[in-house]
């Protein structure tokens, strides 16, 4: 894997990895609007120790992945924000061991060879993870997209990026913990849920919780409107942990029910029960899956709730 190198005409640290299983960059940005996809060239402002950092990637024809800081970030904070961004776009992810163990498997070996380039969509930051998770329980995708940009809208910390667009952050858990829940409410979050994002900002800010250590994930139970579901999509989209499946999640209830032939969506037991068989890989077995047969999920029968 080639290291970090100054790029050319003082355009900051650049690096080029070789990823070691199928890859495509995404193709579109989220829906919190943070991050931008144009022409192919992936950009993200984070911020490392307090500084803002743009890191540009890009993928060449040969597959090569190049990621880019844009000055002037220091050498130590642009090597961060690189490092970040490698995983959240998951380009040094190695499926093998999952492929080679479970390439037989009907379900999830057909799953990766029809999306053989998926990655589960990661942040960079975990505390990123965590605050979103908490605004988008028990609502669809779509509107807790919405919240999300006006928070990041409202509270984001701005940056120019090298194409002159305006580039936001996701709001620091230092700031978010000195908003009132009705600020947060009034982004259409659940007053209850605008009081976990504050209180879970707080754990954070005075650093009584990590949100990358799982250390940390009793304090975070301890709250109010904070479960299991949070916790692991934090351990999937924060942490990288391929084995912390969201069995809560709507996607999920709705597959396992049109997969398993339950004839109505699944109780979150039976998707617990269904990749079980996928330990220790069930978070990844279970996006894998999702990926590949979302649309056949979408365009079936509605199915009835679960008694």
């Amino acid at each position: 894997m080639p290291g970090g190198a100054p790029a050319p005409d003082g355009a900051g640290l650049q690096v080029e990895v070789r990823p070691p299983w199928p890859y495509r960059l995404p193709g579109s940005g989220g829906g919190d609007a943070v991050m931008r996809v144009r022409r192919g060239i992936v950009t993200r402002l984070l911020h490392v120790e307090g500084q803002p950092v743009v890191v540009r990637a890009w993928q060449r024809r040969d597959g090569n992945v190049v990621f880019q800081s844009v000055p002037p970030a220091s050498g130590h904070r642009s090597e961060v924000a690189i490092e970040r961004m490698r995983f959240a776009l998951g380009v040094d992810d190695d499926y093998r061991p999952m492929y080679d163990r479970f390439r037989a498997d009907r379900l999830l070996g057909t799953a990766i060879r029809r999306v053989r380039w998926h990655r589960p969509r990661r942040r960079p930051w975990a505390w990123e993870a965590l605050a979103w998770s908490i605004t988008q329980q028990l609502i669809e995708s779509s509107r807790a997209a919405g919240i999300q940009r006006r928070m990041v809208s409202r509270w984001g910390t701005r940056c120019t990026g090298p194409d002159g667009s305006t580039l936001r952050d996701v709001p620091s858990a230092e700031l978010l913990a000195g908003r009132a829940p009705a600020e947060l409410a009034a982004m259409d979050l659940a007053p209850a849920r605008a009081l976990a994002v504050i209180r879970a900002a707080r754990e954070v800010a005075k650093g009584r919780v990590d949100p990358s250590d799982p250390a940390g994930d009793r304090r975070l139970l301890a709250i109010r409107e904070i479960g299991p579901w949070t916790v692991q999509c934090l351990g999937l989209y924060g942490r990288g942990e391929v084995d912390a499946l969201p069995a809560g999640d709507l996607g999920f209830i709705k597959l396992v029910g049109r997969l398993g032939g339950l004839g109505r969506r699944a109780t979150v037991e039976e998707v617990e029960e269904f990749f079980a068989p996928y330990a220790p890989y069930r978070g990844l077995a279970g996006s894998f899956v999702l990926a590949a047969f979302h649309k056949a999920v979408a365009t079936g029968p509605p199915l009835r709730f679960a008694a």
